[in-house]
């Protein structure tokens, strides 16, 4: 029978590395981006017995996978095993080793058996072999930098975290990375929460949110507005991304500024459409505001949050770059076409753009969560801008396709409307200074390194 191993020295306690693997948030950390994977029922954690049905998508096919968890020794094991799904057999045996008393071996062995008898391994022993090989150096790796991450503010203790915008791109990962750090999550829903969880019920556009349920929060980061890419910019689409940013800011800041017991801290989202479309002007900061809808919206959207600020709460703006992410967003679009060799260059391809990997979205704002000196506007980008032609050049290295299909201007704006000339030809090249001056160390700040973790190239 096929065997896997990978082993990794994490600078933390064994009962550490154990903890985080034990807490609601590990899989979805741990599914690598390029995966298409989903969690279809979970029932307990990883004790004996408990069980996780997810689903594994690999084009029009879907697979679904039960995995069931055993021989579970507290602090220093646990395995999976298939009971239905893709393989012959499979068992897979999470151990954490001590190595003195602030580091540890992890170490996943993987015991396998592929189906279709003697032709599985013929036809797909290989494949195997590296996608596991890929995707543990990828697991290995989200533990010890996520664990690095913790351990920083250690000092500050579990943390109370009221999170809007919990179900996108930003914060699905972020309620993830918080939980698995031992912190309590809270998030903001619409709908109506479920019995026995945290979750508190809002509804902006009605004015209306449980402000009891935010008692005695430590933070709020509030995420949540109308996707500024889901269709062309009507004046009705043009409406619902306005209010959407400002009644939801303005409801949850006047909120916090009435409770007895307020956050230390409310890190806002804002973006750098803030800074309209500036050529190759570099930005930070200090810089002032530019013109268009994006600008407009985002000087509305950053001013919604004032009352929070008035009642002695620190107001966090944070200007979000592009965020890239195989899981969702720009890049996940992009991948597709330059897959199959037909991206290309966007109208000039001088046009700048200030980039940032998900993961330092996720840093930038845990550690201004506890930056108890930085309030106001933070650009969360990368510390290399690109032209949209050096992002065309390097995506399509990284996947090993050409990229000779351009889109012209006029075919943009024909296509895509004010939307297309915003998003597409309009580009700002804008600088993290206030991140650089907190010592910020990104994860990813060269585009090259960020298109290969998301794509596993």
């Amino acid at each position: 029978m096929p065997q896997f191993v990978q082993r990794s020295t994490i600078d933390a306690s064994a009962e550490e590395v154990y903890g985080w693997h034990a807490r609601r948030g590990a899989f979805e950390r741990l599914v690598p981006p390029w995966e298409q994977l989903r969690v279809v029922e979970r029932q307990g954690g990883i004790a004996d017995g408990d069980r996780m049905v997810i689903e594994l998508r690999r084009g029009p096919l879907r697979v679904r996978w039960t995995a069931m968890h055993r021989d579970h020794h507290a602090g220093r094991q646990f395995r999976d095993v298939q009971i239905d799904g893709p393989f012959g057999s499979w068992t897979h045996t999470h151990r954490f080793i001590p190595d003195g008393p602030r580091r540890s071996v992890l170490e996943d062995e993987i015991d396998y058996r592929l189906p279709y008898g003697p032709l599985g391994p013929l036809l797909g022993g290989i494949a195997v072999h590296r996608t596991l090989a890929r995707t543990f150096r990828y697991r290995h790796a989200r533990i010890r930098d996520d664990l690095a991450r913790h351990q920083r503010v250690a000092d500050r203790g579990a943390q109370r975290v009221v999170v809007s915008g919990a179900s996108g791109l930003v914060g699905q990962q972020l309620t993830a990375f918080l939980t698995t750090g031992g912190h309590r999550v809270d998030r903001l829903v619409r709908d109506a929460p479920h019995p026995g969880s945290t979750d508190v019920a809002w509804h902006p556009e009605r004015g209306e949110l449980d402000a009891a349920a935010l008692e005695g929060a430590d933070a709020v980061v509030h995420l949540a507005g109308e996707s500024i890419a889901a269709g062309r910019w009507t004046p009705e689409r043009k409406r619902a991304i306005l209010e959407s940013r400002t009644q939801g800011t303005s409801l949850l800041a006047e909120t916090l500024a009435r409770l007895d017991r307020r956050p230390r801290v409310l890190i806002s989202a804002s973006a750098i459409g803030f800074y309209g479309d500036r050529g190759d002007q570099l930005l930070t900061e200090q810089s002032p505001p530019g013109d268009g809808f994006l600008a407009d919206v985002c000087r509305a959207w950053e001013a919604a949050a004032a009352s929070a600020a008035r009642a002695g709460i620190r107001v966090v703006t944070l200007r979000l770059g592009v965020v890239l992410s195989a899981r969702g967003g720009a890049l996940a679009r992009m991948l597709i076409p330059f897959r199959l060799g037909a991206g290309g260059v966007i109208g000039s391809g001088l046009q700048y753009l200030s980039w940032i990997h998900l993961d330092d979205v996720i840093g930038a704002i845990y550690d201004l969560m506890f930056a108890d000196a930085v309030s106001g506007p933070v650009n969360a980008v990368a510390p290399t801008p690109v032209t949209n032609a050096e992002l065309t050049r390097t995506l399509a290295t990284v996947l090993g396709r050409p990229a000779i299909v351009p889109l012209p201007a006029a075919a943009a704006r024909l296509v895509f409307g004010e939307m297309g000339q915003a998003l597409l030809l309009d580009g700002a090249r804008v600088a993290p200074a206030r991140l650089t001056a907190l010592a910020f160390a990104f994860l990813h700040p060269n585009l090259e390194g960020a298109l290969r973790t998301e794509t596993g190239a």
